[in-house]
């Protein structure tokens, strides 16, 4: 299986769980972007040390949160499903909050803005207003520094070398709002 560079809330239809190699059933999408059964993961976990979160069968990054899709009626009243979803949930509980490295974190990145930029575009779809006043802030700010005269190492003098202090407010930023919209969908999905 292929790692999914495409912004989608479902997984794509023509693809199948890399783990029972079938149709999935409680898709669920890793922070490393690949999708798993909801079922198929929690037994790869399972099979491992349970303190220990799980490693991506694809690409064998550290998975700390899983995200479920979004289910139809039918499958929201299975009994099962609410099991399944309840183990989803333990799991991010774990180790939704666990530390992670900066290394991590950069990973985690594309993951998590392609998630935040696919819900602002999503009119279903409604982020809270404190999250989108913060995120708003947030890019208004370093969107001022960057566009600024008045920079910690002036482009006009340092040349090119001047650009590094604008590069690193906008990865900041970008790793602050990963890090803010993370924690929403610990919180949407039972991690908290």
């Amino acid at each position: 299986m292929s790692s999914y560079s495409s912004a989608s809330a479902v997984p794509p239809e023509d693809d199948v769980c890399s783990v029972c190699h079938d149709r999935f059933r409680i898709p669920c999408q890793a922070n490393c972007s690949h999708w798993f059964c909801g079922e198929c993961i929690i037994r790869v976990w399972h099979h491992g040390p349970a303190v220990q979160a799980c490693k991506c069968p694809i690409c064998r990054r550290l998975i700390n949160l899983l995200v479920p899709a979004t289910l139809s009626e039918q499958e929201e009243d299975d009994t099962q499903v609410h099991h399944v979803l309840g183990e989803i949930q333990h799991y991010n509980h774990i180790f939704g909050g666990a530390p992670r490295s900066l290394t991590q974190r950069l990973q985690d990145l594309p993951f998590f803005i392609r998630r935040l930029f696919r819900e602002l575009l999503d009119p279903q779809r409604t982020l809270p207003l404190v999250f989108r006043a913060r995120m708003m802030m947030m890019v208004a700010l370093s969107a001022i520094y960057v566009l600024s005269p008045v920079d910690f190492l002036p482009e006009s003098v340092w040349g090119l070398v001047g650009f590094v202090d604008d590069l690193l407010i906008l990865l900041v930023v970008f790793l602050h709002l990963a890090a803010v919209y993370r924690s929403l969908l610990l919180y949407r999905h039972g991690g908290q």
